[in-house]
């Protein structure tokens, strides 16, 4: 048992909701306090000296200077295994070239197929290894990783087995998804249909059998696959024991709708999602996960998060890393500029980077410092927890702590 402390400020995150909006007033801060640690799990959290005294002949990690803490951070949303770079789309981008010059010219989703295709296994899980250290260094302990840019049998698997092979060395939790259905290879001599078929008779059940991931996505949009088509590759993907996420609502609406018809765990974008589906998602269990990273890579409209926390929904917020057209990969960056635009209270925007969107992956046992929960959490030299978002992104973490292990 260790008690590691004493923190300025712990903020738990306890007893708020799981939907709806949330007022700073509803934050738990407890001062000067400390969190009791037994066996990767929290065992208590209160008055440092307090818990000191009660608890003797325990091991005591004291902690340097001020610092406030925080739980740790789950990234819901990544697509951070992949080769080559897009930096050249991104300047064509603003330069006023559209999508589908960019792709003509050798640019977008293909590009990274291609790039991912040729890396070695070796190449990917070293960028791959390099990019969690990254996120793990901002207090993201849990992180969504999509396969999707290698689109056929070898490719795929590919990636997937370097997703597991990076869980055996991070002490992250990474949760695989099966992209497939990023959109149908130029390669594939087939419609959209027959190449979803190829997705439920020859990838999915070799990532079954190789238990590479228990989730899949897929991209509903009119430059992906269609509504109708994914609706029932869905539906057969739950009857393969497959949990289910989507890429829903980018660019055009209505694809949110059939995320909660099918029962998806969640429905991720949403920037052109309209006020009757919100409502329709608020009603549900399915996860709205706002992406701002793809609104500030792409120039386009936020994700109305004030909306639907409004309407009741429950509200994650990803970052969507990936090569084309979110780069930036800094979660807390995003989510305080998102909060500026939606006008999201602080204590929403730290719901939605952490029990909100660990419940987006199915963990509800972490994102809050309370008794019982993973003792993952973030530490911050400063003396007042709002100086996190305040300073956005630009205020580092001081140390990060995996299972009540100091992991920096």
């Amino acid at each position: 048992m260790k008690l590691i402390g004493p923190f300025r400020q712990i903020v738990t995150l306890a007893n708020l909701p799981l939907r709806g909006k949330i007022s700073d007033e509803q934050l738990e801060v407890i001062t000067d306090g400390g969190i009791l640690v037994n066996n990767g799990k929290i065992q208590q959290v209160g008055n440092f000296e307090t818990l000191k005294s009660d608890h003797q002949n325990i091991e005591i990690e004291e902690i340097e200077g001020v610092q406030i803490v925080l739980p740790a951070f789950t990234d819901s949303h990544t697509h951070i295994c992949f080769g080559g770079n897009r930096a050249n789309d991104f300047a064509m981008r603003n330069a006023g070239k559209t999508y589908l010059e960019i792709a003509e010219s050798g640019g977008g989703i293909w590009s990274s197929v291609q790039h991912t295709r040729n890396a070695s296994e070796e190449d990917l899980l070293k960028t791959l290894l390099e990019r969690i250290g990254f996120l793990t260094s901002l207090g993201i302990t849990t992180i969504e990783v999509k396969s999707g840019y290698g689109l056929d049998v070898e490719n795929e698997l590919k990636m997937l087995r370097t997703i597991q092979k990076a869980q055996q060395q991070t002490a992250a939790t990474l949760v695989p998804t099966c992209l497939s259905a990023h959109l149908k290879p130029r390669d594939f001599e087939g419609s959209n249909e027959e190449y979803l078929q190829y997705i439920l008779n020859e990838i999915l059940p070799k990532v079954k059998e190789e238990n590479l991931a228990k989730r899949v996505d897929i991209f509903i949009e009119k430059s992906a696959f269609q509504p109708e088509e994914s609706k029932a590759f869905l539906l057969e993907t739950k009857k393969l024991g497959f949990d289910i996420t989507v890429h829903a609502d980018q660019f055009t609406p209505g694809s949110s709708r059939i995320a909660v018809e099918v029962g998806a765990k969640s429905a991720d974008h949403l920037e052109a999602t309209v006020d009757e589906d919100i409502e329709f998602i608020a009603q549900s269990e399915t996860v709205a996960t706002a992406l701002p990273g793809a609104s500030l890579g792409l120039g386009e409209k936020y994700s109305p998060a004030r909306k639907l926390l409004d309407a009741g929904a429950i509200l994650a917020i990803a970052s969507d890393w990936n090569p084309g057209s979110a780069p930036m990969g800094n979660l807390v960056t995003q989510a305080s500029i998102l909060a500026t635009f939606e006008k999201l209270t602080t204590a929403e925007v730290l719901a939605g980077i952490t029990f909100r969107s660990a419940f987006a992956l199915g963990l509800e046992d972490r994102g809050k410092l309370e008794a019982g929960l993973k003792a993952d959490f973030v530490t911050f030299k400063t003396d007042n927890f709002q100086n996190v978002l305040y300073h956005q992104g630009s205020l580092k973490a001081e140390n990060v702590y995996i299972e009540g292990m100091r992991i920096n």
